[in-house]
């Protein structure tokens, strides 16, 4: 389809004129609640530009050969010339910029609340995980903090699950040992995208907590290994769990990047993870980038590390960020977490309308 609406020379925009006729926002091309009327299918394989004039701020567009008139704003135009935004990624150094909340003080009701609320989840985002304190240590009160933001995602280990020691257990996190850096249910499609953890009793020796930021690690390889790194991103490996009730696997890359090449997630269990299915001739480059993946999580140079007490949670984005813990004494004590698992796109939804109310 032919042709770009170019505006004004000290606006610098070039809009192609399919884009600016999708978005008119009249009344006959957009319900007031929002939600678009156009159907696309409808918009002329021949639409060209009848008259335009401008008025100040607005642009009046006639389309032929429709008849149609639609009036943009200098605001509108700029919205079509959008940029991508990147995230900051982070190492070990950043303990400092952990946002951290008080139970009490997001949790209260009212605007003041909101507003912290609002700065805390902001920061989750931002960062892909965040701390709060003061977390009332009831059972199943993970659940009650996720439903600050969203819902709770429920799985084959219920709404939501207790993380201790037991006898014989059937996934290492309810053993005493040491879990290296990883991201949690690989095996699922789709993956939960934010983990809770929430911790009840600490009295044991050891188990300490530490994060890591797993797009600033795939970065590390891309700079070193950019051909295994292109391997991560487009050879899938399985990931599985299986115990007497579930049976759950799914194939996926250990590096997911979106059209443009970004990092948009990463998906790293040696513990879940098969062995991997890749032809001979990429599979010696794909484990030296994935091995050099992981002696980078396990570096303390990319870990923030921290102790939970009673009352204390952390939450992560869990296709970012790797979490994991140093092994701990059963019998010098009790450490009992309680998890639970939602989903970004809550915490996102409600970061938008908590802004929308510091705007009234």
């Amino acid at each position: 389809m032919p042709g770009n609406l170019t505006t004004p020379p000290d606006w610098q925009l070039d809009v192609p004129l399919v884009a600016l006729r999708d978005r008119c926002s009249c009344g006959e091309c957009r319900h007031p609640s929002g939600q678009r009327l156009l159907d696309p299918a409808t918009i002329p394989l021949d639409l060209r530009l009848g008259e335009v004039t401008v008025d100040g701020d607005n642009v009046c567009v006639l389309w032929l050969p429709e008849g149609h008139r639609s009036v943009y704003s200098t605001s509108d135009l700029r919205q079509a010339d959008h940029s991508t935004w990147r995230p900051t990624l982070w190492d070990g150094s950043a303990g400092e910029m952990l946002p951290v909340a008080d139970h009490s003080a997001v949790s209260g009701g009212g605007r003041k609340a909101h507003q912290q609320l609002l700065r805390w989840l902001s920061g989750v985002d931002a960062m892909g995980c965040g701390l709060l304190h003061g977390v009332p240590t009831d059972d199943g009160e993970v659940a009650r903090v996720a439903e600050l933001f969203g819902h709770v995602r429920e799985t084959n280990y219920g709404r939501w699950f207790d993380v201790r020691s037991v006898v014989d257990p059937t996934n290492l996190a309810n053993s005493s040992l040491g879990l290296a850096a990883h991201t949690d249910n690989p095996y699922r499609d789709p993956v939960p995208t934010m983990q809770l953890l929430h911790c009840l009793e600490s009295t044991a020796s050891g188990g300490e907590n530490f994060l890591v930021d797993g797009w600033r690690v795939a970065e590390e390889v891309r700079a070193a290994q950019p051909a295994g790194f292109a391997l991560l991103a487009h050879r899938g490996v399985t990931f599985r769990y299986r115990d007497a009730a579930a049976d759950l696997s799914t194939t996926a890359t250990i590096v997911d990047v979106d059209p443009t090449g970004t990092v948009r997630g990463v998906r790293f269990n040696p513990r879940s993870m098969q062995q991997p299915s890749i032809s001979a001739d990429d599979l010696g480059p794909w484990y030296d980038a994935y091995l050099l993946f992981a002696r980078l999580v396990a570096d303390p140079r990319f870990q923030i590390c921290f102790r939970l007490e009673p009352g204390d949670l952390f939450i992560v984005d869990n296709r970012r960020v790797l979490h994991g813990r140093t092994a701990f004494e059963p019998t010098s004590g009790t450490r009992h977490l309680q998890g639970c698992y939602a989903d970004v796109d809550g915490l996102r939804s409600t970061i938008a309308v908590l802004s929308r109310e510091g705007d009234t």
